[in-house]
């Protein structure tokens, strides 16, 4: 039978005709290299499409994909943050029922705050404050992420593969990624760390000032979002400077960039005390003494019997286990994990470019991209003493990974021609053939080739949960008073208990169901709210509105 369009076309048509087209743009690709070699030394117009087309095509998306909904522990301790910046303070004050409001990565005492720096939480409440949706800093920290990395770029090679690695940040950072499209963070790193390794080689060959700034401000970025991996990001720097005397003095380079990150310091303690009561304690050393390892880092097993542990979980498992009881970990048990997590990096690569991406050692000749390769490596070692790992914990080296890209295509081109512009014709192709997929999602053809996709971040099956809860408060009127009871077999990462950070002042509150005798003591402090219970491991969600002592 027809399909659900005019030309009655299955996902298996499609794919040829994607096929075809792709073959088809090969040879327009003379008229195509004319136009990119005009565009790529024209630095402001460049940097102005890179700005736009990640956001513009995202915008598109809209009606499949609206706006977000955070879903994770992590999301909601960003926005928390970005919540607390909106009121114009760094800590909350504690709530007399404060046990009915425990959660992960929140402090109720002595404090009401989040354990997070403040880093994402600045762009997400910039975008808040402005336009009105925290979703909003996310789009703006994309925005400026993908031309940072074509002006990275310009600072290490030549215009031409610089405005290639700028298309290739938008493919695999803009629309369809889950920096995008989440909460968790990723894209405002991504953006510090573009401005501190464009800065580095700019440093070489000019003496303007404006560059020690701009590192400095890079740093900064990251200093405030991943105060960890920022060390490694110093130690980077401070080797670049010392193999390679910048025009300026070093004094004067370090001055300069001290200006922008002396003050993030300050913030920095500030929080501290204003969070924990101490300059030198930060909100996360106060969570893990209050509550013990974040839980997040708490690698459970599966409770499904016909589902068990692989070997690599299970080595994470007890990798996590030995951390949590302060054990020391063995060498193997180490390197294991660093292999596990080479599988990570695929967020930074489409899969054409590992074709390329292992030409990167022939440049090794040069110093330069040996301190590159060294960068990466220092990322990927210091990180793995962590044992839990998430793509944006080394967001700060994102444009390398682009850098490593075009490099390899580079020395691919020498290797044989026509190859590097194949790949990255595969790569525009791979995009543009599932954002096309993703703009007519919900059509037949769409639908039988979507769950083919790999690393999708549009997609975020369990949070559709929370928007049909969040439909159904929505057509209660009044304030409302939540409370969650979880079953039995509840997976406890599953957090539905998340508040803002002037809870009294909220339209819902959520909170813990502790019992009938205890929950009527939070019902007697808010006698104006209509009360409900929730029940998330119900399939739906249920919903159940509360009578006066029930």
């Amino acid at each position: 039978m027809p399909i659900d369009h005019f030309l009655g076309f299955t996902g298996s048509d499609f794919i040829e005709l994607a096929l075809v087209l792709f073959f088809v743009l090969l040879f327009w690709r003379p008229w195509m290299e004319e136009l990119a070699a005009k565009l790529a030394p024209r630095t402001a117009l460049c940097m102005m499409i890179f700005a736009a087309a990640p956001v513009l095509l995202r915008l598109a998306l809209l009606s499949r994909h609206p706006a977000p909904v955070p879903d994770i522990y992590d999301e909601f301790g960003h926005l928390f943050v970005a919540d607390t910046l909106r009121h114009l303070r760094l800590a909350n004050p504690p709530h007399p029922f404060s046990r009915f409001f425990e959660t992960f990565f929140v402090l109720q005492e002595p404090t009401y705050s989040s354990i997070y720096p403040l880093g994402q939480g600045i762009a997400l409440a910039i975008g808040w404050v402005i336009l009105g949706h925290p979703w909003a800093g996310v789009l703006l920290s994309s925005a400026a992420l993908c031309p940072l990395c074509y002006w990275m770029l310009r600072g290490w090679t030549s215009p031409g593969w610089a405005l290639a690695g700028g298309f290739l940040a938008i493919f695999e950072f803009g629309p369809l990624s889950s920096w995008m499209n989440s909460y968790w963070g990723g894209a405002f790193a991504a953006v510090g760390g573009c401005l501190v390794l464009g800065a580095l080689p700019r440093l070489r060959a000019s003496s303007r000032r404006l560059y020690p700034a701009l590192l400095g401000v890079g740093f900064t970025m990251n200093l405030l979002t991943r105060p960890y991996e920022s060390i490694f990001l110093v130690i980077a720097i401070v080797g670049y400077l010392i193999w390679w005397r910048p025009k300026l003095r070093l004094l004067q380079v370090i001055a300069m960039a001290g200006l922008a990150i002396v003050p993030a310091i300050g913030i920095m303690l500030l929080q501290n005390k204003r969070v924990t009561g101490y300059w030198s304690e930060m909100p996360y050393v106060l969570s893990q003494y209050q509550y013990g390892v974040p839980a997040a880092l708490t690698f459970e097993r599966d409770p499904v019997p016909h589902r068990p542990l692989t070997a690599q979980q299970e080595m994470e498992y007890k990798s996590q286990r030995a951390f949590r009881g302060g054990q020391k970990e063995t060498l193997r048990t180490f390197l294991l994990r660093l292999e596990y997590r080479v599988r990570y990096y695929r967020f930074f690569f489409l899969a054409p470019l590992y074709l390329a991406a292992p030409l990167f050692l022939l440049a090794l000749r040069q110093a330069k991209y040996v301190w590159v390769a060294g960068t990466l490596l220092l990322f990927a070692i210091g990180t793995n003493f962590f044992p839990a790992f998430q793509v944006h914990y080394v967001a700060a080296v994102t444009c390398l990974f682009i850098l490593l890209s075009v490099v390899g295509l580079e020395k691919l081109g020498t290797i044989t021609r026509e190859a590097p512009r194949f790949l990255l014709a595969l790569c525009a192709a791979h995009f543009i053939f599932w954002y096309t997929l993703h703009l007519f999602e919900g059509r037949s053809f769409a639908a039988e080739i979507l769950p083919y996709e790999t690393w999708d971040g549009l997609h975020r099956p369990s949070s559709e949960r929370r928007r049909v809860v969040a439909r159904e408060l929505a057509k209660i009127p009044g304030k409302l008073l939540v409370f969650v009871s979880y079953w039995p077999n509840h997976v406890f990462q599953d957090e539905w208990v998340y508040n803002s950070a002037d809870i009294d002042g909220s339209r819902i509150v959520w909170a813990r169901d502790l019992g009938a005798q205890e929950d009527e003591k939070l019902r007697a402090y808010y006698p104006d709210r209509t009360a409900l219970r929730l029940e998330p491991d119900a399939t739906p969600p249920r919903l159940v509105l509360l009578k006066s002592g029930e």
